[in-house]
């Protein structure tokens, strides 16, 4: 089953964190990504730009509203996402657990649909 594993960051204490502890979570981010790929449980994943050139986009009645940001009230953005292939969703939530940024901030399990709207 695919899993998307969304990682959350707050920009502020992100930017707090001196270069060699960015570094650090960095590497270990990047030693899971080699270890799933070895596995075959590596589907793909992207770290996202700053939340502050982010964009909104709603529309009601017909009318079209862009606004800045993803401004929900909260302290934490998302930042970046995994999608993993993985027999079981205990296995997810393993992997999201040993994420760095779970150490800080909190990594969300979605299971992802296929096309039809079924769970993958």
């Amino acid at each position: 089953m695919r899993y998307i594993l969304l990682i959350y960051q707050n920009t502020e204490a992100w930017n707090g964190f001196s270069q060699a502890e960015k570094e650090v979570l960095m590497h270990t981010a990047g030693d899971i990504v080699e270890e799933l790929s070895a596995t075959g449980e590596w589907v793909g994943g992207e770290g996202l730009a700053d939340a502050s050139q982010a964009r909104s986009t709603h529309v009601r009645d017909g009318v079209v509203t862009v606004t800045d940001g993803p401004f929900l009230e909260a302290k934490e953005a998302l930042a970046g996402y995994c999608i993993v292939d993985v027999a079981t969703p205990e296995r997810a939530e393993e992997i999201a657990a040993r994420w760095p940024d779970a150490l800080h901030w909190g990594m969300e399990i979605r299971a992802l649909m296929q096309g039809g709207g079924e769970e993958a």
